[in-house]
């Protein structure tokens, strides 16, 4: 039994039988690149007691008799990750998009530390194309994105090694599992129309069911669909472009809008280090757009500065998707999974 991350509630118990880990191998041999291969070695900064830290990296590594580094479960540092990564030689690493978004702040990490990567993962939030090409840039390696969620895990994945690999999308469905984009009434989307992102039962890595809570249980089907919660749009390829929770869209003058690529954009900016975008009441717009950002060391908060990140977003978004507010902050709330809790963000706001 695993329990969810509590991004958008309390966290309810996910029940899984013992086939959720053979399940998992083809999720992880897809952006591990056909793990194992010889002098593989794995790391997460992911808590063990998440789906992502157990079935994205542990459990599969061990199966492949893949070595797995262990240590405490601390607060990330960026430089501390790179010198662990490198003084234990790890090739295979998950890491979560806000941790790749904080490690963007160290300059020229190959220079600086031995770093001997062959894989990098990324779950849990949109990785956005600003972390892809710095990947390409900083690490030498496409950073291969997945997606699941703890009730079921690693359905979506990218793996540059065979050429799935799109900027702005997750992937496309891993084999073995039948993942669709649908309408409320479980009909599938046209390719880009957004709808929910959703997987066909029987699934090997499909949870049992909620843990005394079979409400929640039915509330999450609609006939053999099993919806995510998350919403997104296929193009005819089959990739997948993930636009964000349904708590998390911001509904605003009658538009839709997803923040992960209103944040992508703020990470352009050379100003900022971190971002979080969520939806804030507004009366006459329904919501609007409002920004918590964390600047790079050697960058102060200024009302000259929130005028050029608006600025700076208008000109390379839509003009209604640029944040009318923006708040300065030393830290974003994260979950132990380095989640952004965008729920305690639309509550201060």
């Amino acid at each position: 039994m695993i329990y969810t991350s509590g991004t958008t509630g309390n966290p309810k118990g996910a029940l899984h039988g013992h086939r959720v880990l053979p399940g998992h191998l083809p999720g992880v041999q897809t952006p591990h690149e056909f793990m194992p291969q010889a002098g593989d070695l794995a790391w997460t900064p992911a808590d063990w007691a998440w789906a992502g830290g157990l079935l994205n990296m542990l459990l599969p590594a061990l199966h492949f008799g893949v070595p797995v580094v262990a240590r405490p479960v601390t607060r990330f540092e960026p430089e501390e990750a790179f010198r662990l990564m490198a003084e234990m030689g790890v090739r295979n690493a998950f890491v979560p998009p806000t941790a790749l978004r904080m490690l963007r702040g160290v300059e020229e990490p190959r220079r600086r530390f031995r770093l001997n990567l062959r894989t990098v993962a990324a779950a849990g939030e949109t990785l956005g194309a600003e972390t892809l090409a710095w990947g390409r840039e900083a690490l030498g390696l496409t950073i291969n994105e997945a997606y699941g969620q703890t009730e079921c895990n690693l359905v979506l994945a990218s793996c540059a090694a065979i050429g799935v690999s799109r900027p702005g999308f997750i992937g496309k469905a891993v084999p073995g599992h039948e993942v669709a984009v649908v309408r409320p009434d479980g009909s599938p989307c046209a390719a880009g129309e957004e709808g929910q992102i959703a997987v066909r039962r029987p699934d090997p890595v499909m949870f049992l069911g909620y843990w005394r809570n079979p409400q929640a249980t039915a509330a999450k089907f609609v006939g053999d669909w099993m919806l995510t919660g998350d919403q997104a749009l296929a193009d005819s390829d089959g990739y997948v472009r993930f636009v964000g929770r349904d708590d998390d869209v911001i509904t605003s003058a009658g538009y839709r809008i997803g923040p992960g690529e209103i944040e992508d954009c703020l990470l352009k900016h050379p100003a900022v280090a971190l971002a979080a975008v969520v939806g804030k009441p507004d009366a006459l717009r329904t919501e609007i757009v409002k920004a918590f950002i964390v600047l790079r060391a050697g960058h102060a908060p200024s009302p000259a500065l929130v005028d050029e990140l608006q600025a700076f977003v208008r000109r390379r978004l839509s003009a209604h998707e640029y944040p009318r507010e923006i708040a300065f902050r030393d830290e974003l709330p994260l979950t132990t999974t380095g989640k952004i809790i965008r729920r305690l963000l639309r509550q201060e706001a």
